[in-house]
């Protein structure tokens, strides 16, 4: 379904191929641009409301995997059900600096503004903002301010906050605060995308101290335990005199400098933060890292922080950039603002995983999906491999919880969670989640192409290898070798990615995703078998391994059953998916997407209508299994049977739309994607970033573009043909890739590495340093 995408004007949010601009303030993007102007470093997350105040769509301060746990409550349970849902805490906001002017507040929203420039800088990794302000009896103020959430050191954010009145003197007040905002209002939308909110306190105030102009609080969740120490401190440079007093409470803390302005003299605040989490942690001892940390970072100064976070990002740029030669010259700022998402998302996700909205906002609770591995971790992969092994080894810590699902939902193996934080599955609607089977896949197809493209085989020996151990035993637990199917190994009663079609037989995508980690299982453990007797003998010490298994998941994958429909000549999604009447797209107004938040699911249920790329998505994932004839078949197919009403589908069906030779309609799936946010798409950027759509918008340009497939770890290249100028990087085995297609020639270069062998169409190519390759 074609909806029309509107970017913001650029009158408004002027074109800046390296920052993300906002020239004049905006009621009608307030809300978006919180979002749109978060910083985040993985860990520690600030959404982009004023420091102020306000106005404010949302005020959101998150420390990545830092939860609340709660009942969950249903009108009739049933054995197995997920018991205790997990939503990530929206943390005492430490961004706040009030400025009064002879007691008159600055507020941006009512206030007379002379000049404004908010800006979100790619490379220097800062939210910058430059107003002047005129008061009521005419004196102008120059407010400036910066702020940083550091790559660096994850536990800092750093606000340098910078005023200078003009034409007069004037008695200032800065009041810098950590506050405690309200509780957001329940979900009263029933939208199953927002966080289900919490009625009650979550935090509870176990310390707080003061010495100087520092604060350090100390806080307990109530149910999950997890403690936290958050703390500032300052740094004031003035000609002005100036004094400062500092007060704490139960609901937060406050140090106010008083001032005496003078014309042209600069009042230059420097605002330090710290935020420090952990499971079990007493609060005392987190408060004693806060104080360090603070020691420290006031001692650096901001100069250092800066200077850090240019190196870090300039090194993320190196490896990551994409430059396009595009039209309207708009789409190379967006890209690069998507790419720069997704950096915010995962640099400092040391050991926790990526949640579906980053730390934007409390939208999906913060969860953790399938997401992480089927779009962001093939980024990861190609550009920062460090980055990518962090995100399997959270899964590796939550393997032991994996296995308990399993035995809930009583299966052998184990069974990853739908949505979780904790490694507990927290997805209430099993139909839609628990019954999500293919998110074992998932996880098996992101350690499959990290250790063929980064050669870790460190990583699967010791911990890759029993996650595919574990998930092929609960396949084979899970299937059944029907006499009705001649013999074929069948999957029942799952759900595939396609959530408007749910709890169904032989999803397609689920067997054809389940084939390969029961191949790709039986594979490693051979070989780790005939490599190394030690690891061999830990994998089956590990997951108590028995004689047979291996062979039983080999029969499994050879018989494994994929539907395809002879008349049609396309691959069912389903058993029955092509006995379901149509979905009426004609008698459909456009106000009734998403369909989830307007129809009955047993109403969606019964019709042939797609969320998202199912078929389509197999086909990419798995492109070696299918000709091209059923490759455009298929598409052709399902195309028209996908609402868009999931963020994840467009890259894919931008992916596909290219192999098959449809390039316009490509082209679109591709803009639509990477303008999901900033053109607000979904109508819902305001809750919060999709950070898969912003993976899969490079995977769009990567695998769609340029045409790249790395099945088994051998790189192909088949690159389309009107492409103008695309330029980027490939991190693979440690080396270095650089492609550059331009003017009808694609130039392949090793810029790092001894040898690199890939392949241009059927050509293959043996690449050396310095010497680069060029062809049609």
């Amino acid at each position: 379904m074609k909806r029309d995408l509107i970017l913001p004007p650029e009158i408004l949010y002027p074109i800046d191929e390296w920052r993300w601009v906002e020239s004049a303030l905006s009621s009608q993007f307030l809300a978006q641009a919180e979002t749109i102007f978060t910083v985040s470093n993985g860990y520690l997350g600030l959404r982009g409301t004023f420091e102020e105040g306000g106005p404010a769509y949302q005020h959101g301060t998150f420390v990545n995997g830092f939860h609340e746990t709660w009942l969950i409550s249903y009108a009739e349970g049933a054995f197995g059900f997920a018991t205790t849902g997990q939503t990530i805490t929206n943390l005492p906001d430490p961004k706040i600096i009030r400025l009064y002017v002879d007691n008159e507040p600055f507020n941006i929203s009512t206030a007379r503004i002379l000049r404004y420039e908010r800006a979100l800088d790619m490379r220097a990794g800062t939210l910058d903002r430059e107003v002047l302000w005129e008061t009521a009896d005419g004196r102008q103020l120059l407010v400036e301010s910066r702020r940083l959430v550091s790559f660096f050191e994850k536990h800092v954010a750093v606000i340098p906050y910078r005023v200078t009145v003009l034409n007069a003197r004037a008695a200032f007040v800065l009041s810098s605060e950590i506050i405690e905002h309200p509780l957001p209002e329940k979900n009263e939308y029933n939208d199953p995308r927002l966080a289900q909110g919490i009625a009650n306190q979550v935090l509870c105030q176990q310390m707080a101290e003061g010495k100087g102009q520092r604060v350090i609080l100390g806080y307990r969740t109530k149910r999950s335990g997890m403690a936290l120490a958050c703390g500032m401190d300052h740094t004031l440079e003035t000609d002005c005199a100036s004094s400062s007093e500092t007060k704490w409470g139960e609901h937060g803390a406050q140090v106010v400098f008083l001032i005496d302005a003078e014309p042209n003299k600069p009042i230059a605040l420097t605002k330090y933060i710290t935020y420090h989490s952990s499971p079990s942690d007493e609060t005392g001892e987190l408060s004693v890292h806060a104080g360090r940390t603070l020691d420290r970072i006031v001692h650096h100064g901001f100069e250092r922080f800066l200077s850090d976070q240019r190196v870090y990002l300039d090194d993320f740029w190196k490896q990551s950039d994409i430059q396009i030669s595009a039209q309207p010259p708009r789409l190379q700022q967006c890209l690069r603002w998507n790419l720069f998402q997704l950096i915010q998302a995962a640099g400092r996700a040391d050991d926790t995983g990526i949640a579906a909205k980053g730390l934007t906002s409390q939208t999906y609770d913060g969860h953790y999906f399938w997401d992480m591995e089927m779009y962001v971790l093939p980024f990861l992969i190609y550009t920062s491999p460090r980055l990518a092994r962090n995100i399997l080894q959270y899964r590796y810590s939550i393997l032991d919880k994996a296995r308990e699902r399993a035995r809930a939902v009583n299966q052998k193996g184990a069974l990853f969670p739908w949505r979780t934080i904790n490694g507990e599955e927290a997805s209430a609607y099993y139909a839609a989640g628990t019954a999500q089977y293919h998110i074992n896949a998932a996880i098996a197809h992101g350690i499959i192409k990290y250790v063929d493209v980064t050669g870790d085989q460190d990583f699967l020996h010791e911990w890759g290898a029993e996650i595919l151990v574990e998930t092929a035993r609960l396949w084979f637990d899970l299937g059944f070798f029907s006499v009705r199917q001649n013999g074929h190994f069948c999957i029942h009663r799952v759900t595939g990615p396609d959530e408007y079609t749910t709890v169904v037989n032989n999803n397609a995508y689920t067997n054809f995703m389940a084939r390969e980690n029961l191949r790709f299982a039986a594979d490693a453990v051979d070989k780790i078998q005939a490599s190394s007797e030690k690891h061999y003998h830990t994998l089956v010490l590990k997951t108590e391994l028995k004689p047979g298994e291996v062979s039983d998941w080999r029969r499994a994958a050879e018989q494994m059953y994929i539907p395809f429909d002879s008349r049609l000549q396309i691959h069912p999604q389903d058993d029955q998916f092509l006995n379901l009447e149509p979905w009426d797209f004609q008698n459909t107004p456009l106000d009734k997407y998403p369909l989830l938040l307007n129809f009955h699911p047993l109403v969606i249920y019964r019709h042939q209508v797609i969320k998202q790329a199912d078929i389509v998505l197999a086909m990419f994932l798995l492109g070696h299994e299918f000709t091209l004839e059923q490759k455009k078949r298929n598409f052709d197919y399902y195309d028209e049977l996908t609402t868009g009403d999931s963020s994840l589908s467009a890259c894919i069906q931008s992916i596909i739309a290219f192999e098959v030779g449809y390039d316009e309609r490509a082209l679109n799936y591709l803009i639509n994607a990477l303008l999901m946010d900033l053109a607000d798409v979904g109508g819902n950027v305001k809750n919060g970033c999709h950070i898969a759509s912003m993976g899969g918008t490079w995977m769009g340009v990567v695998y769609g573009v340029a045409g790249l497939r790395d099945y088994g770890g051998q790189l192909t290249f088949y690159p389309n043909k009107k492409v103008q100028f695309l330029q980027f990087h490939l991190t693979v085995r440690g080396q270095i890739l650089a492609v550059e297609i331009k003017e009808g020639r694609v130039t392949y270069r090793l810029e790092q590495g001894e040898k690199l062998t890939i392949y241009h169409r059927d050509e293959q190519l043996d690449l050396q340093p310095r010497e680069p390759v060029h062809r049609s």
